[in-house]
């Protein structure tokens, strides 16, 4: 027993040495429901305290319990799934490298955006973005809006 006590004692120095240092703040709620749970709070308490759901306490105490400090990590989220199928990206992607706005009735426009390829999906597939969802269907099909620049002609 006492040794788990000097074990315990241990575990929370590191954990308040994270809090300290880390400059992410979901990490820093992870290492405070730690933190609480080591000084003895029920789950029920730190959700109450936290104002998080008991549950995801439960998971992070779980996964703390079998790697440390180690298992609080946040890992790469995916994401959700995107609205369009490959074959509309694989369209989409055509359309806008073949062809100006203008040329499909979209406005006296030459140069694609958000907005624009939004009205196209939404007229084509059916399907509604918001701007920054198509900005990250741009950025995965590998598009970039480059403003057009003028150039003045060479003086004669």
């Amino acid at each position: 027993m006492h040794n788990e006590n000097i074990n315990e004692k241990e575990e929370i120095k590191v954990l308040k040495k994270l809090l300290r240092i880390t400059d992410n703040k979901r990490m820093h709620v992870r290492y405070q429901v730690i933190l609480l749970h080591l000084k003895g709070y029920t789950n029920a308490h730190i959700a109450k305290i936290m104002d998080l759901n008991p549950h995801t306490i439960g998971i992070y105490i779980n996964s703390y319990k079998r790697n440390r400090a180690d298992g609080l990590r946040i890992g790469k989220s995916n994401g959700s799934p995107g609205f369009l199928s490959k074959d509309q990206e694989k369209k989409l992607y055509e359309i806008i490298t073949i062809k100006t706005p203008d040329q499909l009735g979209l406005g006296n426009r030459k140069n694609w955006n958000a907005n624009i390829a939004r009205k196209w999906v939404s007229d084509n597939f059916h399907i509604e973005y918001s701007n920054r969802g198509m900005l990250q269907v741009f950025h995965r099909l590998n598009l970039s809006y480059i403003r057009p620049t003028y150039t003045p002609g060479k003086s004669r």
